[in-house]
């Protein structure tokens, strides 16, 4: 998860360190996709339909299983959908200067 300062701020000075619908969301989220139905389902339906009722503007998919990296992208509330493999460069909103590929992430996984 990446925080915007506003909110880092916020976490700062809550005893608890936990992010509250009160608070301003995350500007990036990224979930590791784990074997089995249940888990995927949670990471590429239920969870994106979650963070994108909470206005998350990033949200990205690693899935090892298929070597694959969704970024889905807030656009009007909506979320975007950008599918990296293989030699595909990450494309990212917020870590514009990111100049990394699915496949170099991968890699390192192994």
């Amino acid at each position: 998860m990446v925080l915007t300062e506003n909110l880092a701020n916020d976490l700062y000075n809550n005893q608890r360190s936990t992010i509250n619908i009160d608070m301003l969301p995350p500007a990036l989220v990224v979930e590791v996709v784990s074997s089995g139905k249940a888990n995927r389902d949670r990471d590429y339906r239920y969870k994106r339909l979650e963070y994108e009722a909470r206005g998350i503007a990033e949200y990205w998919i690693v899935d090892p299983q298929e070597s694959k990296i969704t970024v889905l992208l807030l656009d009007n509330g909506l979320y975007q959908e950008n599918i990296d493999q293989d030699d595909d460069s990450i494309n990212s909103q917020l870590l514009t200067q990111l100049q990394l590929t699915a496949s170099q992430v991968f890699s390192y996984s192994t």
